[in-house]
């Protein structure tokens, strides 16, 4: 029983472990990579994690995450413009807005399941994509909002190297909200609705209300990773509300492992790290190149990276009870792989 837990990664032990190296790696990043792709990693990692509390913890399949991402980049890119205001309060209140864009969405998506509320968050995101495009006189247009300062508290945030510490703070508050979510009883019934929506709303959870619940939730994370991407680059394009954004995030997810918190933040690494080597080495077909790693990864790997190396280490001893993301699978066919 401790030999599996301890496999699991479900011991306290293994888990202050994993955190310990978590720290280390996010705190020495900069000295190991150029430093705004690692603020890159950090942005993107907690945007998948976002999207994770949703596709992995809840079942719910988002193609519209960029309308989040990319109107708390404008948002927190006009805050911090027009009010000089510390980029924190921008950030916020750029997350704020993302979340307010997404109750009403949350409330008309979840509706219906599916394929089809992953339709409904796309088109919901393109509205957003022509809103941005079409309002040139705040956002820029095919511009772009230019010039997003950096200001905290007088410090000199011009070097991305200072800059990427003063903003990890709130990439880690991010990422515990999301820990905390998903091991508490909120993300035990997320769990339940994903698996057996039916079964869930029979036993008198308010079925609807949870999934708009953690739809919000996911927005504002998501609004934070996005208000952080916009200072760190210093401007908010509409590259940023694109449908193509919305795929990325869910590419790194599924890549690194859904239901996980570690693979999605495993994913968005890969995948920013590989597109800027293809960059820098002059490579034009990025992403067929990252879509063709991506499918064979999907194929050699289905649970994702990180999900699949979990199932190897627990098949070799008895199967403890599965992490909250993770679906239950009956010990005699998990053996027999």
């Amino acid at each position: 029983m401790i030999i599996s837990r301890l496999v699991a990664g479900r011991s306290p032990l293994v888990r202050l472990a994993m955190l310990a190296v978590g720290l280390v790696l996010a705190f020495g990043l900069p000295w190991m990579i150029y430093p705004p792709v690692a603020l890159d990693i950090a942005a993107w990692a907690l945007f998948a994690v976002a999207l994770d509390l949703l596709l992995g913890y809840t079942g719910l399949l988002s193609f519209g995450h960029a309308a989040f991402w990319g109107s708390s980049a404008y948002a927190t890119g006009i805050i911090a413009i027009e009010t000089g205001l510390p980029f924190y309060v921008a950030v916020l209140g750029g997350a704020v807005v993302a979340a307010l864009i997404a109750v009403p969405i949350a409330l008309l998506s979840v509706r219906r399941t599916g394929i089809y509320f992953a339709m409904v968050t796309l088109a919901f995101a393109q509205l957003i994509y022509f809103v941005a495009n079409q309002w040139r006189s705040v956002t820029g247009g095919e511009n772009g909002l230019q010039g997003i300062p950096r200001e905290a508290f007088g410090w000199d945030l011009a070097d991305s190297f200072y800059f990427y510490y003063a903003a990890l703070p709130l990439i880690l508050v991010g990422l515990f909200v999301a820990w905390r979510v998903v091991y508490s009883p909120f993300g035990r019934v997320m769990v339940a609705i994903r698996e057996n929506p039916a079964r869930a709303r029979a036993l008198g959870y308010p079925v609807n209300r949870y999934k708009v619940q953690v739809f919000v939730i996911s927005a504002f994370l998501a609004g934070i990773a996005g208000g952080v991407y916009a200072i760190g680059h210093g401007f908010a394009s509409l590259q940023e509300v694109y449908w193509t954004t919305s795929g990325k995030v869910v590419v790194m997810t599924i890549l690194g492992g859904i239901g996980t918190l570690w693979g999605p933040v495993l994913g968005a690494g890969i995948i920013v790290v590989l597109e800027d080597y293809l960059a820098t080495a002059g490579i034009d077909a990025i992403g067929v190149i990252t879509g063709a790693i991506f499918v064979i990864t999907v194929l050699v790997f289905r649970r994702g990276i990180w999900g699949t190396a979990k199932h190897l280490l627990r098949s070799r001893v008895r199967q403890p009870s599965p992490e909250p993301g993770e679906r239950a699978e009956p010990a005699a066919r998990a053996s027999s792989r």
